[in-house]
């Protein structure tokens, strides 16, 4: 029998080619293509000899449920996006943009996982910073503890073998790209290198029961770096997001073979470290006080969590042949529509006149049922005209002028009604709401309008 040839696969998108190539046709990644040998299992066809399992399989019945609950990691907001806490032998990855305070943040998780039980002792692994730099940190924040041990190693062996010397019950790796293994071709930080480095520390996990946090980085649009396998072999993918000029921190999950894959855990870093922020909704509208026109508060869904989030708008002459349009928090593309729709359904015009329409607290809205609040915003800077206190404003906005049904009416209403709204707009047909409010519906954005001057 002719000895099988080796083929090649792209590690991202798994594109096979007949010999290996620098680029992957199909996807056009670099360095993504490695061999893969291909095995003849014509032995077994042909009633040869098989290969007895190390293992039986059992029923599934047999296997014990209670090896794979979940345990408290201590931080709120992060045991509600992996659904209760870590899993004993998961792997997760927490990807996120430089400076955005991964590192602090999983400091604070080992610190916190030592001082939950006598049990616990956690390696945190640095292979970016020295050991004294993240002392440093852990006197900042206040998460120096006993039975959390630091190494500061970016070889893989070296790493396993702390392992073996602390056994410990969590271990934190930052960052999974600057880990290198020996017995691996590529550069670190590279494709293979990658690979391999997360493919034995996930086996490490499977078989010690310990859980793994990998600290990743992400590309200019914000994915996560490395081979796309690297999202498949582990546990959970959790993204970690923030604005620089903003303290406002969230984490979404993004994978999850425990639990929601759509939750999302807010936090604020401050100079003492890192805290957990339990109701966003307050941060995002503690800067409100008297109404004043150009402002609507609206409630948007991230995840399953329902925030409460202001939308303001200022309109100014303009002296500029092309009016200025400036948007911060929303999608400009949409905050342009809602203009047009306001200039040719409303009677609301402003195309010679610059507006600036932003979120409050460093908020980042995206769906489309903040559009109403936006339209709402915008015609009340215009007329100069406040809005009614205690009036939360929600629905998506057509080309028509027509304002849409949006998901989840209810739970949103609830929030609002727990932080004192009286008052809503919302679209028709919008199924049972939560006592305590009085909601109006409106089926265009110029019912909307006037709406708002019958309540007021």
């Amino acid at each position: 029998m002719a000895k099988p040839k080796a083929s090649y696969r792209c590690s991202s998108c798994q594109y096979a080619v007949p010999k290996w190539v620098g680029r992957c046709p199909e996807c056009g990644e670099w360095g993504s293509v490695d061999a893969l040998p291909v095995r003849a299992l014509a032995g077994v066809a042909g009633g040869g000899a098989t290969l007895l399992p190390s293992t039986p399989a059992i029923p599934i019945s047999a296997v014990d449920a209670t090896a794979s609950h979940a345990k408290s990691t201590g931080v709120g907001e992060l045991d509600r996006v992996l659904g209760g806490g870590v899993v004993a032998g998961s792997v997760i990855l927490l990807a996120g943009e430089p400076g955005v305070g991964k590192s602090t943040l999983l400091l604070e998780v080992v610190h916190r996982w030592a001082r939950r039980s006598p049990q616990d002792t956690a390696l945190y692994v640095t292979g970016e910073e020295s050991a004294g730099q993240v002392r440093m940190r852990a006197d900042r924040t206040g998460a120096v503890h006993d039975r959390v041990y630091l190494a500061a190693e970016s070889d893989l062996a070296t790493v396993i073998g702390h392992v073996e010397q602390v056994r410990p019950t969590l271990l934190v790796v930052d960052s999974v790209q600057t880990m290198c293994a020996a017995d691996t071709e590529g550069a670190v930080g590279g494709v293979t290198q990658v690979k391999a480095v997360t493919a034995t520390l996930t086996s490490l996990a499977k078989t010690t029961g310990i859980a793994v946090l990998l600290i990743g980085h992400v590309t200019k649009d914000g994915a996560v770096a490395g081979p796309r396998t690297l999202e498949h072999l582990v546990d959970v993918v959790l993204q970690f997001e923030g604005d620089r000029h903003s303290t406002l921190r969230m984490v979404r999950g993004v994978k999850n073979r425990f639990g929601a894959a759509d939750e999302v855990g807010c936090f604020e870093l401050r100079d003492e470290g890192i805290a957990e922020v339990a109701d966003p909704s307050d941060l995002f509208l503690h800067h409100r006080s008297d109404a004043v026109p150009g402002t609507a508060v609206t409630v948007t869904m991230d995840g399953k969590r329902a925030l409460l989030g202001e939308v303001q708008a200022l309109v100014t002459d303009s002296a500029a042949p092309t009016p200025r349009r400036a948007v911060s928090g929303l999608d400009s593309s949409r905050v342009a529509m809602i203009l047009a729709v306001l200039d040719s359904r409303c009677g609301i015009k402003v195309s010679k006149q610059e507006v600036y329409v932003a979120t409050v607290g460093g908020m980042r809205v995206t769906e489309p049922a903040a559009d109403l609040a936006t339209a709402v915003a915008v015609a009340s800077a215009v007329q100069n005209r406040t809005l009614p206190v205690g009036v939360v404003v929600v629905g998506e906005v057509g080309l028509a002028g027509e304002i849409r049904r949006v998901s989840g009416i209810s739970r949103r209403l609830s929030e609002a009604v727990r932080l004192g709204f009286t008052r809503a707009l919302v679209p028709p047909d919008h199924g049972p709401l939560p006592p305590g409010i009085r909601a109006t519906p409106v089926s265009t954005v110029a019912d909307a309008l006037d709406a708002l001057v019958t309540i007021g």
